[in-house]
């Protein structure tokens, strides 16, 4: 190994190990010069990122740099995004999901317009909770990405700066991208509207082939909170999986829907015990008199969970009555 000419007494003891032939030697010793958290070590832990000939010794370096935001760190693991090993690149793609610092993200940037699909949706991946920005731009034209594990972590990045101006695209590709994961995100993304404007596309997704866009659609409508949506919610009551059922009976109740008293009612007897949890909450919800004989009918439920539900709507009605 190059010669870094480091004076800390601990890491050099450590320097015949880190330079030991035998791989495994190495990858302990480097985990050892971890356990020091001194910042002398990072050009170790570096150059093993970057020249070590074991696959799995680079990996461990990735790993071991996880908690370091120094400029030449975030660098030496972007650049390992495009290691020749799946497990380094996987080991530097999720230290860089940990970066904290916006300063870290400006290192990070540049790599969106990599050439390699994994380092760009790698990238954007680490960017997403940094809320830079300055990663706006990138974001919006990775949205286009022929890579749909691109287009997912673009939509991430708007979705969490809650970014107005990309609602028309998100809206474009919950409606009609090729990708199931991509349709489902940009849907669940629309949810940083407020109102009517996102409404077509969302009761679109309702009726997305995939059920866990669907999912995703009932879900975001009980976020957005527009009553309008409460037809289309009613609707889903109706979906052929469970998992839709109980995202739009939750959004019914949220948007205190009188219309689906009846629906709700139904699923208090249905045969799946999260259903009937679900529909006794949305019924608390709705503030409706109405409610309150089929709740009580239903206070003795098999489901201890149900049982508690009920309660809770029970009490929630009590303030209507």
């Amino acid at each position: 190994m190059t010669d870094l000419h480091i004076d800390n007494p601990e890491i050099q003891a450590l320097a015949p190990r880190l330079s030991d032939s035998d791989a495994g030697v190495r990858r302990i010793a480097l985990i050892a010069l971890a356990d020091l958290e001194d910042p002398d070590g990072l050009p170790w832990l570096i150059h093993a990122l970057s020249h070590d000939r074991d696959a799995a010794v680079r990996a461990e370096a990735a790993r071991l740099l996880e908690a370091w935001e120094e400029d030449p760190v975030v660098e030496a693991l972007c650049a390992a995004l495009a290691d020749s090993a799946e497990a380094v690149r996987e080991a530097a793609a999720q230290s860089l999901s940990e970066l904290k610092t916006l300063d870290a993200g400006r290192v990070v940037l540049p790599w969106v317009s990599h050439a390699d699909s994994f380092v760009r949706a790698s990238a954007l991946r680490a960017l997403r909770e940094l809320r830079l920005p300055d990663s706006v731009p990138a974001a919006l034209q990775a949205l286009n990405d022929s890579e749909a594990s691109v287009r997912r972590e673009a939509v991430g990045i708007l979705g969490w700066l809650k970014r107005l101006e990309a609602l028309p695209e998100l809206a474009r590709l919950a409606s009609s991208d090729a990708d199931t994961e991509v349709r489902r995100a940009a849907t669940g993304a629309l949810g940083l509207a407020s109102d009517t404007s996102v409404l077509p596309a969302l009761q679109a997704a309702l009726n997305d082939p995939q059920w866990q866009v669907r999912e995703e659609a009932a879900t975001t409508l009980g976020k957005v909170g527009v009553s309008a949506a409460g037809p289309a919610l009613l609707n889903a009551l109706s979906d052929s999986y469970w998992q839709v059922r109980l995202r739009a009976a939750r959004a019914l109740g949220k948007l205190r829907y009188a219309e689906a008293l009846t629906g709700l009612v139904e699923l208090l007897g249905h045969s799946i015990s999260n259903l009937r949890k679900e529909a006794a909450l949305a019924l608390g919800e709705l503030q409706i008199a109405a409610a309150l004989a089929p709740l009580q009918a239903a206070e003795h439920d098999a489901d201890p969970e149900v049982r508690k539900a009920v309660r809770i709507a029970l009490q929630q009605l009590q303030k209507v009555s």
